[in-house]
């Protein structure tokens, strides 16, 4: 039997789309796997996204509290759904990211930006990608030797890539079926690279005393265009670096938890829902001086 995962959901509506952005681009090149050269294809809408507002707790794999997220969605002129993830950590780090995407059939990316800053990332980044424009920027900063980098010219972005998308396609998945997607690793220049999100099995959690059902998902990149860009960091990969998330296996599915690097080279993190509380007696008193 597996180990439950408690799960405290947040007193707000948890739509299906409150941790969207947390699979960034980055760590999709990290993972060494056997390439799978498989057609990737857009993801059907099942659940479309709307109003969210959402908090996210950030954990090491130990149990400590290293940072806390906050995620705000809603849906712009023509439809188009726009959120943002900003994580702030203990150490002063920063992760920023906001994707704007069309939902209309199928999920369609039309903008994406991601700023990851402070010590908690070995790579400073500073990225934006635009599908109308067909415009890329990308700077990078690397903390070890100081040196930057920036790039910026024409991209024609395939239907299928989901960056910062990753998780509102597995809510949309059937019940047991893996997919292949495209996402854009960043070394610096943007290089499209298929993503497997493998269905691998039921899980136990618990929603306050009730034993409810999770389906977990392994990401598998086929990294085979961006091997030259990790030759040099292949002996350096952490021994259990692993990326998974789970969904409520339920009618509407929801974000359980998600676990894996927010960066290549970077902690394996426990990220899950948190619930705003009231401040104690004495914090009220003080807000209201």
């Amino acid at each position: 039997m597996n180990k439950p995962i408690t799960w405290r959901p947040s007193p707000e509506r948890v739509r299906s789309g409150l941790f969207c952005g947390c699979v960034l681009a980055v760590w999709v090149a990290a993972l060494v796997l056997t390439p799978r050269y498989v057609q990737a294809s857009p993801v059907a809408v099942r659940f479309p996204e709307g109003l969210t507002h959402g908090f996210l707790i950030v954990k090491s794999l130990v149990g400590d509290v290293i940072g806390h997220g906050e995620l705000t969605q809603r849906i712009k002129d023509g439809g188009v759904a726009e959120s943002r993830l900003v994580f702030n950590f203990k150490d002063g780090s920063v992760h920023d990211e906001t994707v704007a995407f069309s939902q209309q059939r199928i999920f369609r990316l039309i903008r994406y930006q991601l700023i990851q800053r402070g010590p908690s990332f070995p790579e400073q980044m500073d990225v934006m990608v635009d599908r109308a424009a067909s415009k890329y920027e990308v700077r990078l900063r690397r903390a070890e030797s100081g040196t930057e980098q920036f790039v910026a010219g024409d991209i024609e972005l395939p239907k299928d890539a989901y960056n910062g998308m990753i998780v509102t396609t597995l809510l949309n998945l059937p019940k047991g079926e893996s997919e292949i997607v495209n996402v854009l690793a960043f070394t610096p220049e943007p290089t499209a690279i298929t993503l497997e999100l493998a269905y691998v099995g039921e899980h136990l959690i618990r929603v306050g005393d009730q034993r409810r059902k999770a389906w977990q998902y392994s990401f598998k990149p086929d990294i085979g265009p961006i091997k030259k860009f990790l030759g040099k960091m292949l002996g350096k990969l952490p021994a259990d670096f692993h990326y998974d998330c789970y969904i409520l296996a339920d009618d509407v599915p929801g974000f359980v938890r998600f676990e894996g690097p927010l960066q290549l080279m970077g902690p394996v993190l426990s990220i899950e829902l948190t619930s705003p509380q009231l401040a104690k007696a004495e914090d009220q008193k003080h807000a209201t001086k």
